[in-house]
């Protein structure tokens, strides 16, 4: 169980490395989105043809259906969240959007009548008063923003939404993951087509940008939290998504001189408290079996 622990916190790390890949790509956002969907269906083809060999006997047709609406979820949260994000200031934003685990589990409930348990109750609560210091700090209340405030939240169900339906998938990773991928591709792919202009000359940094967009954050991140939504409870999921918020921030110090703010201190020891609290009961409860 501690291993499922590490691998999602070294997961979430790999999905909090994005805000880097796309502030030093100069590629439009959709498009970008597309491309870092097509490098992860090409990195992980072969995985899929092997698995595929291996338990081709027992494909079927609803192993290639399953993985349509979580893409869809994908593809949606992807595009929501970058037209959100230019509507609304980035405090909004981050707040918003790191509200996952206030309705995972209702989601979770009406999927998979899963329900949480006291201690993540508490966990839950003592992240989303982080979050809630941060809103309190930096929100800014304006009916200019109010339109890319009600996007960040559809945004952010469609991310909780996609995670619920991995925890739901009951397959072979591989066979879930890559068509999961190419479909959510093809999709970004298509809007990319009547919003932006993807077929155009890129710079190598531009392409080493978009490739390393695909690797880090979608084939190691998103599969990551896929793999754990399976293996772990997905209300611990959903509080440990949290850390992106904290990861940026420490990458964004070291990287684009951002000085962390007190707020952003207090707000990621709150957060690292919720994580010890689920992760102690989760280790506590698995010892005692």
């Amino acid at each position: 169980m501690f291993l499922y622990i590490l691998l999602l916190i070294f997961g979430v790390f790999c999905c909090a490395t994005s805000v880097v890949f796309i502030k030093l790509a100069n590629i439009e956002p959709i498009t970008l989105s597309s491309f870092r969907l097509l490098v992860a269906t090409v990195f992980l083809l072969p995985l899929f043809i092997k698995e595929y060999r291996v338990n081709k006997e027992e494909v079927t047709l609803k192993d290639f259906i399953t993985p349509l609406v979580p893409a869809v979820m994908l593809s949606l949260h992807f595009i929501s969240w970058i037209a959100a994000a230019r509507m609304t200031p980035a405090a909004n934003a981050s707040l918003i959007v790191n509200l996952v685990p206030l309705v995972m589990p209702l989601l979770l409930y009406i999927f998979l009548k899963e329900k949480i348990n006291r201690v993540e109750m508490v966990a839950t609560l003592i992240a989303l008063a982080g979050v809630s210091l941060l809103g309190i700090s930096d929100f800014n209340v304006n009916p200019e923003f109010l339109k890319g405030d009600i996007l960040c939240f559809i945004s952010m169900l469609f991310l909780s939404l996609y995670l619920v339906l991995g925890r739901k998938n009951t397959g072979d990773l591989w066979l879930y993951m890559v068509p999961l991928y190419f479909y959510a591709f093809c999709l970004c792919f298509i809007i990319a087509l009547i919003f932006e202009v993807p077929f155009r000359a890129y710079e190598i940094k531009d392409i080493l940008m978009a490739i390393g967009l695909g690797l880090v954050p979608t084939v190691i991140g998103h599969t990551v939290l896929n793999y754990s939504m399976k293996h772990l409870r997905g209300q611990i999921v959903s509080i440990f998504t949290m850390f992106q918020f904290v990861f940026a921030g420490v990458m964004g110090y070291f990287l684009f001189d951002e000085v962390p703010t007190v707020t952003f201190c207090i707000v990621s020891i709150l957060l690292t408290i919720s994580a010890v609290v689920a992760t102690t009961d989760v280790i506590v409860k698995k010892k005692k079996r």
